[in-house]
C-alpha cells in the first residue's frame, strides 16, 4: 500500500479539514438538496465535477474533455467502456457491402429529439453532409473520414426515412469507431434547429453557425438525443443535467438518474474535499484520481461509504509539445519567436529535452508509483500498440545524453553553466499548462526543474483551460505546453491530433475553417509520412495487416518527437456506493462512460 511521509499526511489531513470546515459553514452542500418543487419528493441524483467552464454547446466546434455532449448526445454506434466492441446506439443496426465501400445503417424506430421532434435519415445526412464534411466548419472529425491519398469524404445518401448508405471511396476499417459518439467521435445533429444557421453567411462569407449554441445560450434552446438535457448553466458554478424523456434508451435503468449536477470546481484539491465531506458522488471519472489521495481515500472507504476503483492503465496520456509551426499571422508575423523556432525545430533539441526529463522521479514522486513510463502515443490496451522490446524508440533519463545532443547541434555552455545557441541567445521558453490540475502542475514544475539541469531557463505558467486552448487552437501563440490526449484501442480514433491537416494537430496547426489567413505553413516530411501510414493502415481490416502501418507510425514518433510523452496513470475512481452499475476500468476516457444505466439510491 502506498504510504504518505508522516509530516505530508499531517499537513494534508490539517488542510483538509480546516476547508471541509469552511465548506460546511458556508452552507454550499448539495447534499440533501434533491428534492421536487414544492419539497415533496426526492428526485434521483448524481452530483459530479468538472474544472472548467464549458467553452461552447456546439459539437462541431468543441475540442475539449470532458464536455457536455458526454450527457446530451449519441452517435449512430457507440463503443463498450470495459472493451471497445463497437455497439448499436441511434442506429440498431448496419450492414457492410462485400467491397466494404458501402455501410447502411438503419436507425431505432420512433427515435426524437428532446423537443418532441422526429429524429430521421435527414438528420444524418445533415450532421455529416452539413456540418462535419462542410469545408467551413472547423469540425475535428472532417480529418478523421477523409479517405485515401485524395482525401475523398463518403457520399451519405438517405434511402428512407430509417436508412442511411455511406459510400466510401475505399475500404476504411475505422468507420465504424468513427460514428460512435462522445467523448471523442461524431455524435447526430438536428437539423430542424441547426440548419438555418449553416445556410446563413455571415459578413466574412462564415457560416452563421460558427458563432450558434456557444456557452452564452440558453439552455433551453439545445435540443438534444442523448440520455439528458442541459437545464441550467451558472458559469463558474455548475450545470444541472436533467433526464431527457425522449432518449431512446431512457429505461435502461430500472430507476434512471433523473438529474446531474455537474459543478465546477477551481482544483483538483476543491474537489476532493468536496467528496470527502459528502457533496459529490464520484471523483476521478474524466480524470484518473490523483495518486496521492489514494491511501487517504483507502482507508475511508468504509466510514464514508465508497469504493475507490483500480481500472488498471488508462488509455489518455500527457505529454509536453513545442510550437513547431513556421507559418506567418494574417500580418506577416510569425505565430513563434524566429529564434525560439530555430531550437524547437532542432530534433537534437528535442531529443535532450527528453534525456532530460527525469520520468521515474515523476512516478515514485508526484505518481506515488502509481503509474508506468509512456513511450508510445498509442494507449497500452491498443492491440496495436508497440512495446519498446519490439523495435520503439525510448528516451533514458541521461543529462550527458542531453548535454551532447545539445553541443552537436551547435548549442553553447557559458561558465555559469547557462544554455546559449550558436548566436549566442540564451536558451528560455514558457511552458504552459491548464490551472487547478494539480497533477500537471506538479510536472511542470518538475520538468522546469529538469531541464534547469541542462541550461534550459523555463518559465512555467498554469493558466485558464479555455485561454490554453484559445492559444493551441486559435492564436498559436505559445512555447511549449503540457497536455494530455485521450485514447482507445483504435488508432486513428487519434487522427486528429497526428494527422497534418487535423485541427488538434496542435504542434503545427494547419489553417482552419472560419479562422483568419495564415501564410507559409508546411508540412514536414516526417509529418506527411505519418499521413501515408494512417491512410495506408485505414485501408486494412485484418489486425495482422494493419499493426506494421501503426508500429512504423509510433517508431516515427518517437524519433521525431513531435510530442515527448510522460507517464501513463493508472485509472483510479471513486465513487459513492449508492450509485449502483458502475463499470470501470481504464480503457474509456469517461469512468461513467454507462452513464444512463447507472442508478443512485437515496441517502
Amino acid at each position: 500500500m502506498l504510504r504518505l511521509p508522516r509530516w505530508a499526511a499531517l499537513l494534508l489531513t490539517a488542510v483538509l479539514l480546516t476547508a471541509t470546515l469552511m465548506l460546511a459553514l458556508a452552507g454550499c452542500s448539495l447534499a440533501g438538496s434533491n428534492l421536487r418543487a414544492g419539497g415533496s419528493q426526492r428526485v434521483s441524483q448524481l452530483v459530479l465535477t468538472t474544472l472548467q467552464d464549458p467553452k461552447t454547446f456546439n459539437y462541431a466546434l468543441n475540442q475539449e474533455f470532458p464536455s457536455i455532449f458526454l450527457f446530451c448526445f449519441r452517435g449512430l454506434t457507440q463503443q463498450k467502456g470495459t472493451t471497445g466492441e463497437i455497439q448499436p446506439d441511434l442506429a440498431e443496426s448496419w450492414e457492410i457491402s462485400p467491397d466494404q465501400t458501402q455501410i447502411t445503417f438503419t436507425l431505432r424506430p420512433d427515435l426524437k429529439w428532446s423537443d418532441g421532434a422526429p429524429l430521421t435519415a435527414d438528420d444524418v445526412v445533415f450532421t455529416y453532409e452539413d456540418v462535419i464534411f462542410n469545408p467551413k466548419v472547423p469540425a475535428e472529425s472532417q480529418e478523421v473520414l477523409r479517405l485515401g491519398k485524395d482525401r475523398q469524404l463518403p457520399q451519405v445518401i438517405k434511402l428512407d426515412e430509417r436508412r442511411v448508405q455511406f459510400v466510401l471511396a475505399e475500404p476504411f476499417a475505422p468507420f465504424l469507431s468513427a460514428t460512435s459518439g462522445p467523448p471523442t467521435d461524431i455524435v447526430i445533429l438536428p437539423k430542424h434547429k441547426l440548419e438555418q444557421s449553416v445556410q446563413q453567411l455571415d459578413a466574412n462569407g462564415n457560416p452563421l453557425f460558427l458563432s450558434t449554441w456557444g456557452s452564452d445560450t440558453d439552455p433551453v434552446e439545445i435540443v438534444v438525443n442523448g440520455p439528458y438535457l442541459i437545464e441550467q448553466y451558472r458559469p463558474s458554478e455548475r450545470l444541472i443535467f436533467r433526464r431527457n424523456p425522449n432518449y431512446w434508451n431512457s429505461e435502461a435503468a430500472a430507476q434512471p438518474v433523473e438529474r446531474i449536477i455537474w459543478q465546477i470546481a477551481e482544483s483538483t484539491d476543491s474537489q476532493l474535499l468536496s467528496f470527502r465531506s459528502g457533496d459529490l458522488d464520484a471523483i476521478g471519472d474524466v480524470r484518473p484520481l490523483r495518486p496521492e489521495y489514494f491511501e487517504l481515500l483507502k482507508r475511508e472507504e468504509e466510514r464514508g461509504k465508497f469504493k475507490v476503483y483500480n481500472g488498471g492503465t488508462w488509455s489518455g496520456n500527457t505529454f509536453i509539445t513545442f510550437n513547431l509551426n513556421q507559418a506567418q499571422n494574417a500580418q506577416g508575423q510569425p505565430f513563434v519567436d524566429p529564434i525560439k523556432s530555430r531550437w524547437f525545430n532542432s530534433l537534437a533539441f528535442r531529443q535532450a529535452v527528453a534525456h532530460a526529463i527525469d520520468r521515474r522521479r515523476m512516478i515514485n514522486n508526484i505518481y506515488r508509483g502509481i503509474s508506468v513510463p509512456q513511450d508510445s502515443p498509442l494507449s497500452l490496451q491498443s492491440p496495436y500498440a508497440l512495446k519498446p522490446e519490439q523495435g520503439l524508440p525510448v528516451y533514458d533519463y541521461s543529462l550527458d545524453k542531453a548535454r551532447a545532443l545539445l553541443q552537436s547541434a551547435g548549442f553553447q555552455y557559458s561558465a555559469a553553466g547557462k544554455l546559449l545557441d550558436a548566436d549566442g541567445n540564451r536558451v528560455e521558453f514558457t511552458l504552459i499548462t491548464n490551472a487547478g490540475n494539480r497533477i500537471r502542475e506538479a510536472l511542470g514544475s518538475q520538468i522546469r526543474e529538469d531541464l534547469a539541469k541542462i541550461g534550459m531557463e523555463v518559465t512555467f505558467n498554469p493558466i485558464n483551460f479555455n485561454t490554453l486552448i484559445g492559444k493551441i487552437s486559435d492564436t498559436r501563440d505559445w512555447d511549449c505546453v503540457l497536455i494530455g490526449f485521450t485514447g482507445g484501442v483504435e488508432p486513428h480514433a487519434g487522427a486528429n491530433l497526428w494527422l497534418s491537416s487535423g485541427s488538434s494537430h496542435m504542434f503545427n496547426l494547419s489553417p482552419q475553417p472560419g479562422q483568419t489567413e495564415i501564410t507559409g505553413w508546411a508540412a514536414s516530411d516526417w509529418e506527411q509520412e505519418i499521413d501515408q501510414v494512417f491512410q495506408a493502415g485505414a485501408r486494412q481490416f485484418d489486425l495482422a495487416q494493419r499493426k506494421p502501418f501503426y508500429d512504423r507510425f509510433q517508431v516515427l514518433v518517437q524519433e521525431q518527437l513531435p510530442v515527448i510523452h510522460l507517464v501513463q496513470e493508472i485509472a483510479l475512481m471513486a465513487v459513492r456506493n449508492r450509485v449502483k452499475g458502475v463499470q470501470y476500468n481504464g480503457l474509456p476516457s469517461w469512468g461513467l462512460w454507462n452513464v444512463q444505466e447507472l442508478q443512485v439510491e437515496n441517502p
